[in-house]
């Protein structure tokens, strides 16, 4: 019977052991998913408020890039990135597409105010 008793309290050690790292580690889950519902849900209550505002949110994001454009533009380059021709480069070349001034200037093509225009292809 002697066996039986000290396996007895093995176990006995094993389990308390076993409970209390199961405690903590089940509290630390249940925190963590806590805070990421939170946050999940405090996103979402910020999504549709600002749908029920009428997108206030995203004009704002709209009218910094719309100020950004306004500004005045004195050099232009003809490259892969330029999204509109500039009022000026339109004046010098009458040409109305980024697609004709590249045909007719190459691409890469520098403009600028007050200065000639680069040589045609």
């Amino acid at each position: 019977m002697a066996p039986r008793a000290s396996s007895a309290s093995v176990e006995e050690v094993i389990l308390k052991a076993v409970e209390s790292v199961a405690s903590r580690t089940s509290a630390a889950i249940s925190r963590a998913i806590a805070e990421i519902l939170s946050a999940r849900i405090d996103e979402q209550v910020q999504v549709e408020v600002a749908k029920a505002l009428g997108g206030k949110r995203g004009r704002r994001g709209r009218s910094a890039r719309s100020a950004r454009a306004r500004a005045d533009i004195s050099r232009w380059v003809a490259d892969r990135r330029a999204r509109r021709v500039p009022n000026f480069v339109i004046e010098q070349t009458g040409l109305k597409t980024k697609k004709q001034i590249v045909a007719k200037f190459g691409e890469n093509a520098s403009f600028e105010k007050g200065k000639p225009l680069p040589k045609a292809k």
